[in-house]
């Protein structure tokens, strides 16, 4: 049996993958798919531009920390451009394949732009950001490092962070299961879905670490499927 009553420490084959571009590229749309098929990218869109709804500046600056290969940035400009709202993106990764990608899929984007750097230790304190956002990235770290994570960027944002991540449970894990036996193609990026559902958050995680963050006040919901939504707004 599987235990979910605690997050699992077990490093993704995705953290210190060595293959190459071609195959990384496979991987990435497998994990895609699965974003696109379960609605995951809505819940970041919806909770960026209500966060930046009540404001009525000319732009906005929004730095999206653990970028991958960019497709995040790459559907906000896109509905940004709907809405006529001019948006500077900047997405931050560590892996320099992953931002390979990133650029050559953003060539039509000349409002988006990366940078290759350890989103923990980087300094961004020269830019003026609006909002932080990650999507998929912080059960990546320990619970120290979420906490560190988020204290960071909530200094850093004018406005605030959002954050889109995984719900820790074993309905999640089982149905995941089912999912990728007919969806996804990369027996990787079915192993690393299933350890990332293991390395997840229960909102009583996320609720202990929004009571280490200050100066925020705190939303977090349950998504469909099997995703929290956890926005922070500047005080």
């Amino acid at each position: 049996m599987v235990d979910f009553t605690q997050r699992c420490s077990e490093i993704e084959i995705m953290d210190t993958f060595s293959g190459t571009t071609d195959e990384l590229d496979i991987i990435l749309q497998d994990i895609n798919r699965v974003n696109r098929l379960l609605g995951g990218y809505n819940i970041t869109l919806s909770a960026v531009f209500d966060l930046i709804s009540d404001k009525n500046l000319e732009s906005y600056t929004i730095l999206d920390m653990g970028c991958s290969e960019g497709t995040m940035l790459r559907k906000l400009a896109k509905e940004a451009r709907k809405r006529n709202i001019t948006l500077t993106l900047i997405g931050v990764d560590l892996n320099t394949q992953s931002l390979k990608l990133a650029r050559e899929y953003s060539t039509d984007f000349p409002e988006i732009s990366f940078v290759e750097c350890n989103i923990l230790t980087a300094d961004f304190s020269n830019l003026n950001i609006d909002v932080v956002m990650t999507t998929l990235t912080l059960h990546h770290f320990s619970d120290q490092g979420v906490v560190k994570f988020v204290n960071q960027f909530n200094k850093l944002a004018s406005l605030g962070v959002v954050i889109n991540d995984l719900e820790r449970s074993s309905i999640a894990f089982y149905l995941f299961k089912a999912f990728s036996f007919f969806f996804i193609k990369t027996e990787i990026a079915k192993k690393d879905g299933l350890l990332s559902i293991r390395r997840a958050f229960r909102k009583k995680d996320l609720v202990a670490y929004a009571n280490q963050v200050k100066n925020a006040s705190h939303y977090i919901q349950w998504k469909w499927a099997f995703r929290y939504v956890w926005v922070l707004k500047k005080k």
